[in-house]
């Protein structure tokens, strides 16, 4: 290997990174100028992902686009020219496994959005809980325009927005307003001053100050109302309530309260 392999080795960036702040982990995506979507991408992904879900230390995950011009603009056309019959081998079932995956992080999760988040750049922002959004920034699943289509992406929004408005963003492959994205519920926020980022950090502390054991089974009951029976998901919340009673959080929460300061939560 020469001098100049190592220098451009060492100066290379990986595509995804993890910085810890408390309680709080932030994943930046780093995949060039639009944070394409691509193997290479997918792949430190779900490393990073795989990696938070087995920390019970972490209250809250941001997922942002780093210091790129879009949050995530979609996924890589040059890699879409091999892929024909064997596209679920080679694409399609990674690539839903590691928005499985984010999605079922068991600490909340956030993505702020400074920049576009078109077609699987959306989906990954469908894919965590909230999402905070600076004012002006392109949002769409744009798939229909190259007659493609978002996967996963068309459940998890006719989900967060009901059915007919994810026709009409899937069926014309449209950017929705700000305004749109805030009435739909596609987004829980607009900052207008400063970045997305910051105004999800901010949402962040205020999640990690909350009792992460209440926070961890409240994600569990909320999936539980979408996808189990009434019955079953009541049966659901029995147990979670449950678990608070017998844990020692909720104990801590009173005494504090009681005692006027604030509490000290240990997520048990």
């Amino acid at each position: 290997m020469s001098g100049s392999d190592v220098k451009a080795g060492a100066a290379a960036k990986p595509p995804v990174t993890i910085v810890i702040a408390g309680t709080v982990a932030e994943v930046a995506l780093d995949s060039g100028p639009l944070n394409l979507v691509n193997k290479e991408l997918l792949r430190a992904l779900n490393k990073a992902l795989t990696a938070l879900a087995a920390r019970d230390d972490i209250r809250c995950v941001i997922l942002h686009g780093g210091s790129a011009r879009a949050f995530c603009a979609g996924s890589d056309i040059n890699e879409f020219a091999h892929l024909r019959h064997d596209a679920s081998e080679h694409k399609i079932l990674f690539e839903d496994m590691v928005l499985r995956q984010l999605a079922s992080l068991p600490m909340p999760t956030i993505a702020a959005i400074d920049g576009p988040a078109l077609g699987g750049g959306l989906e990954l922002a469908l894919a965590c809980d909230l999402r905070v959004s600076r004012a002006g920034v392109a949002l769409g699943l744009t798939e229909s325009r190259l007659g493609g289509l978002a996967g996963s992406g068309s459940v998890r929004l006719t989900r967060l927005i009901g059915p007919a408005r994810a026709k009409q963003m899937l069926f014309t492959g449209e950017t929705v307003t700000d305004e749109q994205a805030l009435t739909w519920g596609l987004v829980n926020r607009i900052v207008t001053d400063g970045t997305a980022l910051a105004g999800a950090r901010a949402m962040a502390a205020v999640i990690a100050a909350r009792g992460p054991l209440s926070n961890r089974l409240a994600k569990e009951l909320v999936a539980a109302a979408q996808d189990l029976p009434l019955d079953a998901a009541l049966s659901s919340s029995t147990v979670a309530q449950q678990k608070i009673f017998s844990g020692e959080d909720l104990h801590e929460g009173v005494a504090a309260f009681f005692a006027k300061r604030p509490p000290a939560f240990k997520g048990k």
